[in-house]
């Protein structure tokens, strides 16, 4: 399992407070990293605040680096949504590193081509709001 990190040299509450701060550098900030997030932050907060906190740190992420076009609403909730449901599907583990090992699909950036059929992730609705998964359910 390859766990490409940006933020793998910082602890926990580094990468939230880096997060919060939109100091969190753009260039370093992976697959796995926004993976790492979503269950820093569903741990922190539980689903529903977790979701408006990435919705809205991910967008402010996109626009302090130039590239507010990057900002997905439907992967950021759904990438989310899957974080969530692995969560409750598993044994607690204290870290990161531990849990990520017992959920590796988690790390395939085209693990959405499951639930969505193909086009359907690119359409401006689904960039702007969410739009729920057409294939199968994320839970």
């Amino acid at each position: 399992m390859e766990l490409n990190l940006g933020t793998a040299p910082m602890s926990d509450d580094a990468v939230l407070q880096a997060f919060e701060d939109c100091q969190l550098d753009p260039r370093k900030f992976h697959h796995a990293d926004h993976i790492r997030l979503a269950w820093l932050l569903i741990r922190a907060y539980g689903l529903t605040d977790a979701e408006a906190k990435l919705l809205r740190g991910i967008q402010k992420m996109a626009q302090h680096a130039g590239v507010p076009q990057k900002f997905h609403y439907t992967t950021t909730v759904a990438w989310a949504r899957l974080v969530a449901a692995a969560s409750r599907n598993s044994n607690s583990h204290d870290s990161f590193y531990e849990w990520i090992s017992t959920h590796p699909e988690l790390l395939d950036p085209h693990l959405m081509c499951g639930y969505y059929s193909p086009g359907r992730l690119e359409t401006p609705q689904a960039r702007s709001e969410w739009l729920e998964p057409d294939l199968k359910p994320l839970n």
